[in-house]
């Protein structure tokens, strides 16, 4: 299995104030699954990340796997904001994500679906 987090899990995750999620983090870390995140998390939690949570954000990155945003993943992801930009709001952001999932074969672990109206986009519903 693989697992594309968003950024909204790794929020949780990093601040450790959603003790369901930190739960089934810690059940998906010992699983074998693969474990991905998005450039795009990266900038979201870094723009948002204060000065003393740096350091954990650094150690959380290096324990998963960065999965590329290339041209074909960027297309996708202008192809669903061009479908999905005014019925759901979608942005480019939840976009390139909903797109690197795709391309990944992986399940997208978010708490926002309602972002995610992608047919073709799973969804993870964690380990139990």
């Amino acid at each position: 299995m693989t697992v594309l987090v968003d950024s909204d899990i790794l929020i949780e995750v990093s601040r450790g104030r959603d003790a369901e999620i930190v739960a089934a983090w810690t059940r998906l870390s010992r699983s074998d699954a693969s474990v991905l995140y998005s450039p795009v998390s990266v900038a979201e939690l870094w723009a948002g990340a204060f000065p003393k949570e740096h350091d954990s954000l650094n150690r959380l990155f290096e324990a998963l796997t960065c999965t590329p945003i290339d041209e074909a993943v960027s297309k996708k992801a202008g192809q669903y904001v061009r479908k999905y930009g005014r019925s759901h709001s979608l942005e480019v952001a939840d976009a390139l994500i909903a797109a690197s999932a795709v391309a990944s074969h992986a399940e997208l672990w978010t708490r926002n679906r309602r972002h995610y109206p992608m047919k073709e986009l799973s969804f993870f519903s964690g380990l139990k």
